[in-house]
């Protein structure tokens, strides 16, 4: 299979589970699409106007989720995982049908996702990828948190630090060649949240299908979730999980060198935002083999995440 032409998935994947935010119980399939249609959600439950479009400029909320709206107000809320899955496996093209307005949380993390469609299998066309290539540096901060984007060669590199009061989560910081390392780690760190904000939320009328099974929850010095952590960077490693698919709201993948210190959805789509204003920024690049001998796409992932 050649990793630099257009790809779908090959067979219907469906997916069932709870609604991290909502509540709901939610289904989800993810069908194949023809070359050049894009990641596309579609309402299932709503007889019209059910279209939206997973891009930067539909998303409506960013407090502890990513949500797109299309025009009439039909949204689906916290795509950040799945649209991470889909940008590390290098799928470009899929319907996604769901029956409620929020995608289900599954273990937390990317890993169910990642798991089923590498065992269902991707399809490959003869159409050429397209990627994003970043030209100038852009920045965007609010208070002490910023995130930066500057040009790269041919790699798509993120920087990401957390900084903590609570000693469980400290300071972490990591940094990823998103098409090159082994990113297993990333793709299987769950949510998080401190014990102490819990109420604050749930007041908010979110987290109602919230558990220890799809967060980690940190109180004090201790971690409630029996198992512990995944991985030493899981908290880190989530935010980085976060940025890569709030990142494929650009549409394609893309090359660039970003820097982030204690970001999250608000920034990177504020980021992403800046970035598209000045056509001067971003070069929109059709990639054949011919004339760019790079993957674009993880490859460890496919060998499994497990």
């Amino acid at each position: 299979m050649s990793y630099l032409t257009q790809k779908t998935v090959k067979n219907n994947i469906s997916f069932s589970g709870i609604a991290l935010h909502s509540g709901h119980n939610v289904d989800v399939c993810i069908k194949p699409a023809k070359p050049d249609f894009g990641i596309v959600f579609k309402r299932i439950d709503l007889k019209l106007n059910n279209i939206i479009y997973p891009t930067f400029n539909n998303v409506t909320n960013t407090s502890l989720n990513t949500t797109v709206e299309n025009e009439f107000g039909a949204r689906v809320s916290t795509i950040e995982h799945l649209m991470g899955a889909l940008f590390g496996l290098g799928i470009d093209n899929a319907l996604i049908e769901v029956n409620n307005e929020e995608i289900p949380i599954l273990d937390g993390s990317a890993k169910v996702f990642i798991d089923k469609i590498i065992s269902s299998g991707l399809e490959a066309s003869n159409s050429p990828i397209k990627v994003i290539k970043i030209n100038k540096e852009v920045k965007f901060s609010k208070g002490e948190r910023f995130i930066s984007i500057k040009p790269s060669t041919l790699s798509l590199d993120i920087d990401f630090e957390l900084k903590y009061k609570n000693k469980i989560i400290g300071n972490q910081r990591n940094k990823v060649k998103v098409y090159d390392d082994d990113l297993r780690d990333v793709y299987n760190s769950r949510t998080y949240c401190l014990f102490e904000d819990i109420e604050k939320i749930k007041r908010n009328g979110l987290a109602k299908g919230g558990s220890l099974d799809n967060a980690i929850v940190v109180k004090g010095n201790e971690i409630l979730n029996s198992e512990g952590l995944r991985n030493d960077k899981e908290f880190v490693n989530h935010k980085i999980l976060d940025c890569i698919g709030d990142l494929y709201t650009t549409g394609y993948r893309i090359i660039a060198n970003i820097t982030c210190s204690q970001g999250g959805h608000y920034l990177t789509n504020q980021l992403l935002r800046e970035v598209f204003r000045d056509k001067d920024n971003f070069s929109i690049l059709e990639i054949k083999e011919k004339n760019l001998p790079h993957t674009l796409i993880n490859k460890n992932l496919l060998r499994s995440i497990a």
